[in-house]
């Protein structure tokens, strides 16, 4: 049976893994389990090198707390602005997934998603991307769930429906071993 672990206690990271993995593996025993590690990055990274480094920084951590297992994921989500002074004009998110596993070890980013001028201020204020998306839809703890994607497509996407399209594309060269040796 295939053990995975997914760096993360956040049930939308979870759901993510397992219905990409049922996805891919449609008639092969698997077994996903989070645990809780550090990032190591803040907790809102603020740039796509950020984002990118406490997804791998997950995954290498998952890897040490539970080495018997197959499969290491790490997913972290991040916003980054169009330039240096944190200025709302442009601010997105979007998450980088980091995947480790024998003879793997392979990352990809996520589709991004423009955030509204209100909660880009917020963010170049300091505050965290979840709770302010809880402020403005007057909402608590939203994030494990549908998270800001899930509010802001009127739930058309969530966090694990793109995290989980995300995995797919980073397991490409575990689906493909012969074509990425």
């Amino acid at each position: 049976m295939l053990q995975v672990i997914v760096a993360s206690l956040n049930p939308a990271k979870i759901a993510a893994a397992r219905l990409a993995l049922a996805q891919l593996l449609p008639d092969s025993p698997f077994v996903v389990t989070g645990v809780a590690v550090d990032s190591g990055v803040a907790e809102q990274p603020m740039s796509d090198a950020e984002t990118y480094q406490g997804a791998r920084q997950r995954a290498f951590a998952a890897k040490t707390l539970v080495p018997e297992a197959d499969l290491w994921i790490g997913m972290e989500g991040g916003v980054e602005f169009s330039d240096a002074q944190l200025t709302p004009r442009h601010c997105i998110t979007f998450a980088w997934i980091q995947v480790l596993g024998q003879a793997l070890d392979n990352a990809s980013r996520s589709a991004s998603l423009t955030l509204p001028p209100i909660v880009a201020q917020a963010l170049a204020n300091g505050e965290a991307l979840g709770p302010a998306m809880d402020r403005l839809y007057q909402q608590s703890d939203s994030q494990p769930t549908g998270g800001a994607i899930g509010m802001l497509t009127q739930q058309h996407l969530t966090r694990r429906t793109v995290y989980r399209d995300t995995l797919i594309l980073v397991l490409t060269p575990w689906l493909n071993p012969q074509l990425y040796r």
